[in-house]
C-alpha cells in the first residue's frame, strides 16, 4: 500500500477547497447547508494519507484523518485500525487525555481483538508519561498503575504486558518515594508517630522497591523517639537480616548503639562493626 497521497486524491482535495469557497460566497443566497459541503473519500486515499501525516509528525492532523476515516467508512475493516491508530496519533503528539479516550472507545467496541491488548497499553502510557515528580500529586501514578494492571491481568503472555510490569515496578518505587519523603517530613519535625505510619507503609506495601532499607532505619529512628524500644530493635533485626550490607544496616547499628543497645539477632556482626 502507498503510503504517498495518490494524485487522484490531491486533486479531489483542491477540488473540495475550491468547492468550499465557491459554496461560502453563496451561502447568503443559496442557502447552502454544512451537509452541502461533505464530500467523501475513497477509505484508502484517507488511510493513506493519515499514515503520511503519522510519518511526516504531523500527528494531530494524523488523528483527525484516522478519525475521519471511521467518521466516513465505520463499517470497514479500515475503521477499526484507524481507531487504535487514532489513539496512538494522538500519544505522540502528547494529547494524552484524547488518546485514553480513542483507546478506551477502541476496547469498548472490539474487546476480543488481537491488538486490545496495545489499546489497554496505550491508556496506561498515557498515564505514566505524566507521572510527577515525588514533591507533587500522584494521582497520575495510581490510575498508570490501574491501567497497567489491567493489562497485566488480562493479556499476561503479551508484550506489552512484560514492558507494563517493569513500568508498574517503576511506578510502585515512585510511590515508596512519595511516603519516604512524607515520612522524614515528618520526622524532621518530631513527629514520629505520623513518620512511623508513612515508613510503615513502605515496609507493608512496597516491599519490592528500593526504599525498604531506608524506611526499616527510619522505623527504628522514629521508635526510638517515642521509647519504643523493642519495636525499634525488632526494625534494626529486619533491616539487619534482609540487608545486612546496606548503609542503612550501618546507620542502625550506629543509633542503637549510641542509645546503649546491640542489634538484635546478630551479635557477631555487631562485634564487627564495633572493632
Amino acid at each position: 500500500m502507498s503510503r504517498h497521497v495518490p494524485r487522484a486524491l490531491r486533486a479531489r482535495l483542491r477540488y473540495r477547497a475550491f468547492l468550499g469557497l465557491v459554496l461560502v460566497s453563496l451561502a447568503g443566497c443559496s442557502g447552502a447547508s454544512e451537509e452541502d459541503n461533505y464530500v467523501e473519500l475513497p477509505v484508502e486515499d484517507l488511510y493513506n494519507a493519515a499514515q503520511d501525516s503519522l510519518q511526516a509528525g504531523r500527528y494531530r492532523e494524523a488523528a483527525r484523518t484516522f478519525e475521519d476515516v471511521d467518521r466516513q467508512h465505520p463499517y470497514s475493516t479500515w475503521a477499526t485500525q484507524a481507531q487504535l491508530m487514532t489513539a496512538y496519533a494522538y500519544y505522540e503528539n502528547d494529547n494524552y487525555d484524547e488518546a485514553i479516550s480513542a483507546a478506551e472507545r477502541f476496547i469498548q467496541l472490539h474487546p476480543g481483538s488481537p491488538d486490545a491488548a496495545y489499546a489497554y497499553y496505550l491508556r496506561g502510557i498515557s498515564y505514566y508519561e505524566r507521572i510527577s515528580d515525588v514533591g507533587r500529586d500522584q494521582a497520575m501514578t495510581n490510575q498508570a498503575l490501574s491501567a497497567f494492571n489491567d493489562l497485566i491481568s488480562r493479556y499476561p503472555d503479551s508484550t506489552y504486558a512484560r514492558d507494563a510490569q517493569l513500568k508498574v515496578d517503576l511506578a510502585n518505587d515512585h510511590l515508596a518515594g512519595k511516603e519516604m519523603e512524607i515520612g522524614r517530613y515528618y520526622l524532621d519535625r518530631s513527629e514520629p508517630i505520623a513518620a512511623v505510619n508513612r515508613f510503615q507503609r513502605v515496609v507493608d506495601s512496597y516491599q519490592t522497591t528500593t526504599h525498604v532499607p531506608e524506611a526499616l532505619h527510619r522505623l527504628t529512628e522514629a521508635y526510638l523517639m517515642l521509647g519504643m524500644v523493642d519495636e525499634a530493635e525488632q526494625s534494626a533485626a529486619v533491616l539487619g537480616y534482609n540487608y545486612p550490607g546496606s548503609e542503612w544496616y550501618q546507620d542502625s547499628y550506629q543509633l542503637l548503639a549510641d542509645n546503649g543497645l546491640v542489634m538484635p539477632g546478630q551479635p557477631e556482626l555487631a562485634a564487627d562493626e564495633g572493632s
